[in-house]
């Protein structure tokens, strides 16, 4: 009898391990089987809002660009996608992608008004082999963009239409042979379309939607073997290798192919399950790094991939499709690199090409940006308005595809657990409504100026106790953090997700502090970047910016303008550092988040009160002083910042104090430093 007992004990704890190691959300619906489990889920639109600095800067997109830009651009306000006559091509689906999001993360009815005027006509265009959208689209790949936006358009309404038209195109996709050639872009973005096929099956479970997908993978571009043999890499773009045009090859070095292309060999892990292409998502990021990498996370592309100098150029489109690339990989794979990379364009990239009231754009950033005019630059294959801030300084693509960016950060800073919990992925100040544990509502209030200071304090509200279990992801810089909770002190560390685990009380709270020391990267020619938690900094230039009128239409609506900005004040300083101590001479000051969180003095704005452009006269959120040496031979070269002198630069003047501001606070910058040697500093002072 006591062996019995004894093996039924045994039985027991074995049953009980491989549950606990494998279980299913029952709350909201995760990858099923023959699919292999994700990491996380992503919660329904409209499940987390924005508050505080976050939402005021969705606030500002609206009344900016994404809110007004397809009642005046004609690519837009007569587009043949709500029937008009015009583009029926990718623009109209890739403005929606942001324009959805926005408008249900808001609330707002003006912009789910606009919404409605697009959304109807496009349900309305099915037809019985499943194609839809604009008569005379016959390319595959707007759909692929337009499939993601009656995939969140079905999210925040649950109209079953938008579902079923999804379906039927996935049939068609299906019963249809495949048409992905490597010289198209409906080729080599091909797996775009896996993203809602994924989703798709999880609504429907139809077992012909993963044979679909099937069918893309293995007839399409390979971009596993791409990622596997990277043919791209520094030595090529030295060479002049990198085929500089829109042929099958070139196709394989364009920036926002790129971008886009990181995922899909995760997601095809999702139904392969092979960990082949697990590994070639994360070789592909190491590899983009090194031979293109630039600060704010991303690589470099003035349209092409273009080496890592910091002189060089990024797409705008390439900075949200990296972006969207980082959350899918995220719920998939769980890595907390993943979610540090998001925040790093989210905070840095992202806020860097736009001004702070979202009136203008650029088509091309630059790390070091010391000059924005129409000025011919050593671009790869991009023309001479690239860096301008304004409508549509280059290809009109950005203009379009630019609105998802913030959005869709939002959508993602709080994920489902498959244990019925919630993980915070990345941090910023929100509210998050969701079903845990056996379906209660509870509601979790992040407050926070993250990434402008460290303090986080996480409020539940429910409606009785609830036991449920509680990730918080410490950023891979964060060193120790330590969590506070009722009488409890938790201790984490950088790179870790701490699972918070027991039965949550309304108003019980959550406090922590990501510690925000100043740390420095390498960079191009022994450069340094500083940074302080997710945000780099960059030299604070006195700016004067110049309205312009280049050889396309602005339109003059409301904001709607053209800059250029000139430098009124040096830039070319190399960083004095002490390596036995780097946080000497440095002194940080955290002034108040406005209602343009990336807004710097002497930025304009546009007041849609006085309908004029005035000029901001508020600091940055964040402000630090430091000392640097001006290095006279460091000069402009082809109208940017040649690239920085090889480090540690012998001293030829005095010290001199400079500021520096967050990267997207600065749309003039240095953020790749040359290094002063502070050895032969003592020559100069005697």
């Amino acid at each position: 009898m006591k062996n019995i007992l004894n093996l039924f004990l045994t039985i027991s704890i074995i049953i009980f391990s491989r549950c606990s190691i494998k279980k299913e959300n029952i709350n909201y619906k995760g990858n099923t089987a023959p699919l292999k489990q994700n990491a996380y889920i992503k919660l329904p639109l409209g499940s987390i809002k924005p508050e505080g600095w976050l939402k005021a800067q969705l606030e500002a997109q609206a009344t900016g660009l994404t809110g007004n830009i397809d009642d005046f651009w004609p690519d837009l306000s007569n587009n043949a996608w709500q029937g008009g006559t015009g583009d029926a091509w990718e623009r109209g689906p890739y403005f929606l992608d942001g324009l959805v999001p926005l408008a249900y993360l808001l609330d707002d009815n003006h912009l789910k008004e606009k919404v409605k005027k697009w959304i109807e006509p496009i349900l309305a265009s099915s037809r019985d082999s499943g194609w839809y959208g604009p008569l005379k689209n016959k390319d595959r790949w707007p759909l692929a963009v337009a499939n993601k936006v009656l995939m969140q358009y079905y999210e925040a309404t649950s109209d079953a239409r938008a579902l079923n038209i999804l379906t039927k195109y996935f049939r068609y996709i299906h019963d249809t042979p495949p048409d992905w050639p490597d010289k198209d872009w409906r080729g080599v973005r091909a797996m775009e379309n896996a993203v809602t096929g994924y989703w798709l099956y999880r609504q429907t479970k139809e077992p012909w939607i993963l044979e679909a997908i099937e069918s893309i993978q293995k007839n399409c571009r390979d971009w596993t073997a791409y990622y596997e043999k990277f043919p791209w890499d520094s030595a090529a773009f030295a060479d002049k290798k990198i085929p500089l045009q829109w042929k099958e090859d070139g196709l394989t070095a364009h920036g926002v192919n790129n971008a886009m292309a990181i995922k899909y060999p995760g997601l095809w892990y999702q139904q392969s399950g092979d960990l082949r292409y697990k590994n070639a998502v994360f070789a592909g990021i190491k590899k983009y790094d090194i031979n293109h990498g630039q600060t704010g996370g991303i690589f470099s592309c003035d349209e092409h991939l273009s080496g890592n100098s910091p002189d060089r150029g990024t797409e705008f489109c390439s900075v949200v499709e990296y972006m969207f690339s980082m959350e899918e990989l995220y719920e998939i794979f769980g890595e907390n690199s993943l979610a540090d990379r998001l925040e790093l364009l989210t905070f840095n990239a992202l806020p860097g090409t736009t001004t702070p009231d979202m009136w203008a754009h650029q088509y091309d950033q630059q790390t070091n940006q010391v000059l924005v005019n129409s000025a011919k630059r050593d671009w790869t294959s991009n023309g001479n308005y690239s860096n301008l801030y304004g409508l549509m300084p280059n290809f009109a693509c950005c203009l379009a595809n630019m609105h998802q960016g913030w959005p869709k950060f939002v959508e993602s800073l709080w994920m489902a657990t498959n244990d019925n919990g919630l993980v915070a992925v990345a941090y910023s100040p929100s509210v998050v409504k969701a079903k845990v544990a056996n379906g209660k509502d509870v509601t979790i209030n992040e407050i926070t100026d993250y990434p402008f200071n460290g303090d986080i304090t996480l409020r539940i509200s429910t409606s009785g106790a609830v036991k449920f279990p509680l990730y918080l992801r410490i950023p891979g810089w964060a060193d120790t953090v330590v969590f506070k909770f009722r009488d409890k002190t938790i201790t984490g560390t950088a790179g870790k997700t701490i699972k918070l685990f027991g039965k949550w009380k309304d108003g019980d709270q959550i406090t922590f502090n990501l510690p925000m020391k100043i740390r420095y990267e390498k960079r191009y020619n022994n450069s340094l970047s500083l940074m302080r938690g997710p945000l780099y900094f960059s030299l604070r230039i006195e700016k004067e910016y110049k309205s312009v009128k280049i050889n396309y239409d602005n339109f003059g609506y409301k904001g709607s303008i053209d800059w250029e900005i000139y430098p009124m004040s040096p830039w070319n300083y190399g960083l004095m550092i002490d390596n036995a101590n780097p946080g000497r001479g440095i002194k940080v000051a955290e002034n108040p988040v406005t209602k343009y969180p990336f807004a710097d003095k002497g930025d304009m704005i546009w007041s849609a009160d006085s309908g004029k452009y005035i000029a901001w006269d508020k600091d940055a959120a964040v402000v630090i002083t430091t000392r640097g040496v001006k290095i006279p031979e460091w000069t402009l070269k082809n109208n940017s910042a040649d690239v920085p002198p090889v480090s540690p630069v012998k001293p030829e003047g005095y010290p001199e104090v400079i500021q520096l501001v967050p990267y997207g606070s600065a749309k003039l910058r240095i953020t790749e430093f040359p290094v002063i040697d502070i050895t032969q500093m003592i020559d100069i002072i005697r």
